[in-house]
C-alpha cells in the first residue's frame, strides 16, 4: 500500500470516529452516522489497497 493513500484511509477512518464521537456528545444522531460513513470509508478503502497489495506479491 502507498504510504499517502494508507495515511489519507487511516486520517479518514479517525476522522470519522471523531465525529461519531462528537455526535454522541452532543446528541447529534446524523453526526454519529455521518462519523460512522466515514468510517467506513476509511475502513473499506484500507481492505481495497491491501487487497491491491496482496495481488500484487
Amino acid at each position: 500500500m502507498s504510504a499517502g493513500k494508507k495515511i489519507k484511509h487511516t486520517a479518514q477512518t479517525a476522522k470519522g470516529k471523531a465525529e461519531e464521537a462528537a455526535g454522541k456528545s452532543v446528541g447529534n444522531e446524523r453526526l454519529v452516522a455521518k462519523g460512522k460513513a466515514e468510517q467506513i470509508k476509511g475502513d473499506l478503502g484500507q481492505a481495497g489497497q491491501k487487497a491491491k497489495d496482496a495481488v500484487k506479491h
